[in-house]
């Protein structure tokens, strides 16, 4: 099947069969990171210890912040592509490739620069003590030094998905984190190159993951293709990617700023062990929701080709497929985790302290997780036909506008407990709010007769 064809399908074939399809290797992909994040924390907790773990997690603000400039330019223009192709206008289809190479190049660099300059300072913002620090500041300077790699690879992950290759999203993604994990066992545990071992496995793995990505897209038989005249940045274009990008960009960043207060909250109410204990409880949150950006991902080219080719009844069928399906996964792990608290916490850690307040954070932070799918679904959803503001004001009020105020107020009644019942609140409060959001679109929608 030639890839016109390829892309087409994604108006004919049917929705359930082309969710299928498309989120299931991205879920595949996102199942292998989950346990490459599973097996970098557990063998830098076993081998390195308690410490280090903490100090892995001061690093996640700075992570979510690198991955919310990723994804401005990533998501968006993945997006914007996925609309152009709903079009049958590949000439801008390939032209948005371009300039997603020239932005990712600037961006990355630029952030890489900024920050290596300030990087002690940025992480005792985050909550880095003087135990912690060495650590944090040894993962993140190998990691800034290869975030220009990091950018493009992630946005190439997003434009092959876009151009109807999830297959090969997957593979590039399950290469990754099988080179990730074999890497990591072999710096970190056989080398002995601690925290930074860690770091030089990512940034090698994702290098040579986009030497293949490149390759693929220098191909003149490919339906968009690297090719001279496209990378000339074009203010339209730009502004559509940015615009697009923007909602991904602000949930990131908002979740940067969660962290940074977490971490920080964690410190003051339980010590450097709590911010170990949110470190692994966080993984475990992540593993879970790495599913429903699969399922996230498999939906986006679906519901952008079906908007711009104005088959609302497509584009609506495959959102309530993606919600059952987000809701069921998470169902799943949410069973999981509060019958076995104590034994995931296990994996990571053999310090006693650590390990049983892990397994309390676990079950506190997930209460009511398992309806977070359908949240992040929704909220994918007006981010992939275009409706930005509904988009950034679902993004920002699980973790902005609500997380951040009860996590203040509630350790004041409830002390380190209150700082975990506000992540289980927030969760909830904004699956109240997106439900209603959703309604009002589809009742806008059915009012203009569409």
């Amino acid at each position: 099947m030639d890839n016109k064809q390829a892309t087409l399908e994604l108006g004919t074939k049917p929705v359930g069969q082309l969710l299928v399809q498309y989120a299931l290797p991205a879920m595949v992909a996102m199942t292998a990171s989950s346990l490459y994040n599973i097996i970098d924390r557990a063998v830098i907790g076993q081998v390195v210890g308690a410490e280090a773990i903490a100090g892995l997690g001061i690093t996640f603000p700075l992570m979510n912040l690198a991955g919310a400039f990723g994804a401005a330019v990533g998501v968006g223009a993945s997006t914007c592509i996925s609309v152009k192709l709903g079009q049958r206008d590949y000439q801008t289809a390939e032209h948005l490739l371009g300039n997603t190479v020239t932005l990712n190049l600037i961006v990355g660099f630029l952030f890489m620069v900024v920050c290596l300059v300030f990087l002690d300072p940025i992480l005792i913002f985050f909550g880095a003590s003087e135990a912690t620090l060495p650590y944090a500041r040894e993962f993140m300077t190998v990691i800034l030094l290869g975030n220009l790699v990091t950018h493009m690879y992630f946005g190439m992950n997003a434009v092959l998905r876009a151009a109807g290759k999830p297959r090969h999203a997957m593979y590039a993604t399950l290469f990754t984190v099988g080179m990730n994990i074999v890497l990591v066992i072999a710096f970190v545990w056989w080398f002995r190159w601690g925290i930074k071992g860690a770091a030089m496995a990512t940034v090698t793995s994702q290098t040579l993951a986009l030497a293949w990505q490149m390759w693929i897209f220098s191909d003149p038989k490919e339906l968009l293709h690297l090719r001279k005249g496209i990378y000339r940045l074009k203010a339209d274009l730009v502004r559509n990617i940015i615009s697009i990008g923007v909602s991904p960009f602000l949930m990131n960043t908002t979740a940067c700023v969660v962290v940074i207060f977490m971490n920080n909250q964690f410190v003051r109410y339980g010590g450097d062990m709590a911010v170990g204990a949110y470190s692994i409880a966080n993984s475990i949150v992540m593993v879970l929701f790495l599913q429903v950006i699969g399922i996230n991902q498999g939906m986006q080219p679906i519901a952008g080709y079906n908007f711009g080719a104005e088959k609302y009844d497509r584009m609506f069928r495959v959102l309530w497929l993606a919600i059952a399906a987000a809701t069921a996964i998470l169902l799943i792990g949410w069973t999981v985790s509060m019958l076995f608290p104590v034994q995931i916490a296990r994996v990571f850690t053999r310090d006693e302290v650590l390990m049983n307040m892990a397994a309390r954070g676990i079950r506190l932070n997930m209460l009511v997780f398992f309806v977070v799918g359908s949240q992040a679904v929704i909220t994918n959803f007006f981010q992939c036909i275009g409706k930005v503001k509904v988009s950034i004001f679902l993004s920002l009020s699980r973790q902005l506008f609500l997380l951040i105020p009860m996590a203040y107020i509630m350790p004041l009644f409830l002390g380190l407990d209150g700082v975990w019942y506000s992540m289980a609140a927030s969760d909830f409060g904004s699956f109240a709010m997106t439900i209603p959001m959703l309604l009002w679109y589809m009742k806008k929608l059915k009012a203009n007769g569409k």
